[in-house]
């Protein structure tokens, strides 16, 4: 399949999952206003998720970079890196980001920030001593790819979704549990089945929301690999990169639940099976590395 086709199939795939998401918050919304006869609660419930978001979209990076215990790299001190990050970043019509490292022999990188203009990549020290130039140009414009597809804001919208279904959600169980009974004997035949319905839908939401949110995060990856290859011409480098990451076993010592998604493979390798089954794949941040390896190994650069 030809790269240009990879990075087609996974927008559309993402575009579909966003939609998913907004059918899903429609549903609960429009079944939980006919239930309470509330419509307010949904717009107080995208308010503040929004907001939440904002704060999070803005301090973020700022954030991440410090839990990752990220020290900024002078390029006096890896000036061969800085060459590497440089051309590829021209050759994506991208501003060159700031450069970071992690003192820690794991295998791994990421990339923060909420665009182009404020973007950040880091990368452990053990990622930079184990791999060749070529295959450090591959998680390079793998996460650059990451930078200039906006990810960080498209997850950040994510985010926002999925915390407008948890407090949907939430606020429904909650209203049942302490005024719903008096609120169903009062109500009619049609407010009795939105009730049973919206009871139904706030226990299920959630699972379906982080399902649908680590499925983006999936799609995403698997995107930022399309790309990466098509910048650098040559999916071989970041295929044989990933080949020495799923054999590096050691976890990141400064990775942590909340930012495992940004890495470039799941930095807990200690704690993860080499196989899954595909009911524990739909809890996966990243797709199965040799999924990866497979799909660049077949690309072909038209």
């Amino acid at each position: 399949m030809l790269t240009y086709d990879h990075i087609a199939e996974n927008k559309i795939k993402t575009a579909i999952l966003i939609a998913a998401f907004l059918l899903l918050i429609i549903a609960l919304g429009f079944t939980f206003s006919q239930a309470y006869d509330a419509p307010g609660i949904v717009f107080f419930a995208v308010a503040f998720s929004t907001i939440m978001s904002l704060v999070s979209y803005y301090f973020s990076d700022s954030i991440t970079l410090a839990l990752s215990r990220a020290i900024p790299v002078k390029r006096q001190d890896n000036e061969e890196l800085y060459r590497v990050i440089e051309n590829l970043a021209i050759a994506g019509g991208l501003p060159t980001p700031k450069i970071y490292v992690i003192d820690d022999t794991a295998l791994n990188a990421f990339a923060t920030g909420r665009d182009p203009q404020h973007a950040s990549i880091v990368f452990t020290t053990g990622i930079l001593d184990k791999l060749t130039r070529q295959e450090l140009e591959g998680v390079a414009a793998h996460e650059l790819s990451h930078v200039g597809n906006y990810d960080i804001r498209l997850m950040t919208m994510v985010v926002v979704l999925v915390g407008i279904v948890t407090l949907l959600a939430d606020w429904f169980l909650r209203i049942s549990f302490w005024g719903g009974g008096r609120r169903s004997r009062d109500s009619n035949n049609a407010q009795g089945i939105f009730l049973l319905i919206g009871f139904v839908l706030a226990l299920l939401s959630p699972l379906i929301a982080t399902i649908i949110q680590l499925s983006v995060s999936r799609k995403r990856e698997f995107l930022a690999d399309a790309t990466g290859a098509l910048l650098t011409r040559y999916p071989a480098g970041l295929a044989q990169a990933l080949e020495k990451i799923s054999g590096d076993r050691e976890p990141l010592e400064a990775a942590n639940k909340a930012t495992a998604h940004l890495y470039i493979a799941n930095p807990f390798h200690a704690k993860q099976k080499t196989s899954v089954s595909w009911f524990a794949n739909l809890f996966n941040t990243h797709p199965p590395i040799e999924e990866r390896i497979r799909r660049l190994r077949e690309m072909n650069i038209g």
